[in-house]
């Protein structure tokens, strides 16, 4: 039984063995496969390193590319990286840093907000080169970029002084740490330098301006750039540049500085504030007293102006009747030659009107006079035709009588070939003196019938006598 039992185990142990293998092989080859390649995106440089060859490789482009599996690395590097010292954690950056701790020339100090923005190099080589110095993305951005932006902030400040940099310096800050950070830090050494400012005068009674500016001068240790032979800012060297790394923008935002600097730049409100009120107090007073002058002199002046005026307006009545009585003699004196001149306009029109209507008649009369005369001379040439013509018709009247008979026969003729002359056959009379008539209207009516019963009878006489036939007997006869 137990012999059983062991060559079961046998089998059971040989078939799991049979199974493992092809597994196995299986899962390194697709743990082989997965591991033989790796993908780029943008935004990101990649540095890829083949163990075997100790090769190295730079990938800045998005895509898919060969790897040795377990014998290879790649190591991914942001090409912009953004560093924020004390500025809002909301916004996506590498870094969130407290703000920068910065001391100034005076002894002051103070904290500066900042942010920078960094840019990595397109050259393979120089990529190498920081891989090789830095090995990954973490390590660049701690020892380089962090370290190299707050090493620039604080030697920037050093060349201001904590009352110059809180008093509108900030932008020149700004341009400057911006500056050192592209180029390189300038080589500096610190100096006793005389600073020049521009203040109020001192308020006072004697003063004539208290607002006037005056000049004054006071000396500072400054931390100051070293200038070579041509006039230039000596630097240091760069170390980004070796990297090939950019600074593509810095953000500088609100700085806090220390409270005996707070307290002292209050101060210094207070007492331009202060001045500033003394100095208007006294502008007030000023103002006042030359107010009071001003109205004396305006009561005066307004006093002679009036008495002018009266005397001006006085004057201007006196001239203004003057005025209107020329005036009125002017108007009438037109009025009078307006009349005389429309009177002898008026005579002017009625002589032209007679002038005119004397030529008028003067014409018709030469006009009659030609046209009678053309009358008379019409008759006399119509006469003298007229007696031409019954001459001519003297001298040959037979042929002047056979014309005018030609032409009555030549319109009487043709008119008379269907003439006929027919005598009526009844005769109605109404009488003359002395005989019968036909007084009423029953008479002439008896008379009318009487006609129409002859007419009828004359009809009947002239009309044939129908032949009778064979089949139609003769009408009868009335009786006699």
């Amino acid at each position: 039984m137990n012999k059983r039992l062991d060559l079961g185990n046998v089998k059971t142990l040989s078939f799991v063995r049979s199974l493992w293998l092809p597994a196995g092989a299986g899962i390194l080859l697709f743990l082989f496969a997965y591991n033989a390649w790796f993908q780029t995106n943008a935004g990101f440089t990649y540095v890829y390193q083949n163990n075997v060859t100790g090769e190295l490789s730079v990938y800045t482009e998005p895509g898919i590319h060969f790897r040795m599996p377990g014998l290879s690395r790649v190591t991914e590097y942001k090409q912009v990286m953004t560093l924020s010292f004390g500025q809002d954690e909301s916004v996506s950056t590498t870094r969130h840093l407290p703000p920068i701790h910065v001391r100034f020339a005076d002894t002051y100090t103070g904290t500066i907000p900042a942010t920078f923005r960094f840019k990595l190099s397109s050259n393979p080589e120089k990529i190498i080169q920081m891989h090789r110095e830095f090995r990954n993305f973490e390590n660049l951005v701690d020892s380089l970029l962090v370290q190299n932006a707050r090493n620039v902030m604080v030697i920037t400040a050093t060349q201001y002084t904590g009352e110059e940099f809180f008093q509108g310096g900030l932008n020149q800050f700004k341009a400057k740490l911006e500056d050192q950070l592209r180029h390189g830090i300038y080589v500096t050494e610190r100096k006793r330098v005389e600073v020049e400012q521009i203040d109020l005068a001192p308020v006072g009674i004697d003063q004539a301006d208290p607002s006037k500016l005056r000049r004054t001068k006071q000396l500072v240790w400054k931390t100051v750039p070293i200038l070579d032979e041509n006039g230039l800012v000596q630097r240091q060297i760069n170390p980004l540049d070796q990297y090939g790394i950019q600074v593509t923008q810095v953000t500088v935002g609100d700085p806090k500085p220390e409270p005996q600097l707070e307290a002292l730049l209050a101060d210094k409100k207070r007492l331009v504030a202060e001045r500033i009120k003394a100095i208007q107090e006294q502008e007030t007073a000023k103002a006042q007293a030359k107010t009071e002058q001003l109205k004396k002199e305006i009561e005066r002046t307004r006093a002679v102006q009036d008495a002018q005026r009266a005397k001006e307006l006085a004057v201007i009545a006196q001239q203004k009747e003057v005025e209107v009585a020329k005036q009125i003699a002017e108007r009438e004196r037109v009025e009078q030659e307006k009349l005389k001149n429309l009177a002898v306009i008026q005579k002017q029109k009625e002589l032209e009107i007679a002038e005119a209507n004397r030529n008028i008649q003067k014409a018709n009369a030469e006009a009659a006079k030609f046209e009678a005369q053309a009358i008379l001379e019409k008759g006399r040439a119509e006469a003298e035709v007229l007696a031409a013509r019954y001459a001519a018709l003297g001298a040959h009247q037979a042929v002047y009588l056979a014309e005018i008979n030609r032409d009555i026969a030549g319109l009487l003729y043709p008119n008379l070939r269907d003439f006929r002359i027919q005598m009526p056959q009844n005769y109605v009379s109404t009488g003359t003196e002395g005989q019968q008539r036909l007084l009423t209207n029953l008479d002439v009516l008896s008379a009318f019938a009487a006609l129409g019963v002859m007419n009828q009878l004359g009809t009947l006489s002239q009309s044939p006598t129908p032949v009778p036939t064979q089949e139609q007997s003769p009408p009868l006869r009335p009786a006699e």
